[in-house]
């Protein structure tokens, strides 16, 4: 019984050895830090993209030190330590209301001042602002700190293409391991590669419940799109391209500041 202990546990060695080598080099294959001295200047962005396309926000936040926005962490932050805006922003949740946008932009004001991480800039992902006006009360409220936004950077791709992709996407519950039926099939039909064990499908992850999201998402981005825009700070990058190229992409935008 020692021996098959032990050859389970030298199996188990091998496979976490060539996970931590895969993932250096798909670190290395997008463009990663992989130790590559971090940026000292202060990034302000907005990011607009699709739950669904997964994001850019962890790389941004890691290559240029900064804080990461997300409105549905500050919520919950905010009502786990029971701040006053926590507290008002629970009792709308609890009767079943949306929380306001003075609400929202308090509670980013208030992560700008009290997050260390934020001195070294911040990116917001783009599920707020939804509106013109969220914009317009976030750029005011972000210009009164004298921090306006430097980016608005919107990662697009076509609706079909990003149907195919998230239709035919197979998760393995307990790892989070991600496949595809077409793109990244698993070696064996509805099983994950390491244990064998079952693949499943996301229940939203189906055409029409997608399609639906993408009617409403685009209905509430093309104007605050256009009012970035029109601000000077709105650029596209194409998200059906190569991971490692969307991140070259992205890099250059950023590093060329608009202060």
């Amino acid at each position: 019984m020692g021996l098959v202990e032990d050859e389970v546990q030298r199996l188990r060695d091998l496979v976490h050895g060539f996970e931590s080598r895969i993932k250096a080099l798909e670190q290395k294959a997008l463009g990663g830090s992989g130790g590559a001295p971090k940026s000292t200047e202060e990034i302000r962005m907005l990011l607009i993209d699709l739950p669904e396309l997964g994001t850019q926000a962890p790389k941004i936040k890691e290559k240029f030190d900064c804080c990461h926005l997300a409105t549905g962490d500050m919520l919950r932050s905010q009502v786990q330590k029971k701040t006053a805006l926590g507290l008002e922003a629970k009792k709308i949740m609890d009767a079943g209301g949306l929380v306001s946008d003075d609400i929202v932009i308090g509670m980013i004001k208030q992560e700008l001042e009290t997050n260390k991480e934020c001195k070294g800039g911040y990116i917001h992902p783009g599920r707020i602002p939804r509106t013109v006006g969220q914009a317009e009360g976030l750029d005011a409220m972000l210009k009164s700190r004298s921090r306006p936004l430097q980016h608005a950077v919107e990662l697009q791709i076509d609706d079909s293409l990003l149907v195919a992709r998230i239709t035919g996407r197979l998760i393995h519950p307990s790892s989070g391991r991600s496949y595809h039926t077409t793109f990244n099939p698993p070696k064996e039909y509805m099983k994950d590669d390491i244990t064998g064990e079952p693949l499943v499908q996301r229940s939203d992850d189906n055409a029409d419940a997608l399609k639906k999201r993408l009617v409403t998402y685009h209905k509430q981005t093309t104007p605050v799109v256009d009012y970035y825009r029109k601000a000077g700070i709105w650029q596209a990058i194409d998200a059906a391209q190569e991971p490692g190229q969307v991140w070259k992409n992205m890099l250059s935008i950023l590093e060329n500041k608009r202060k």
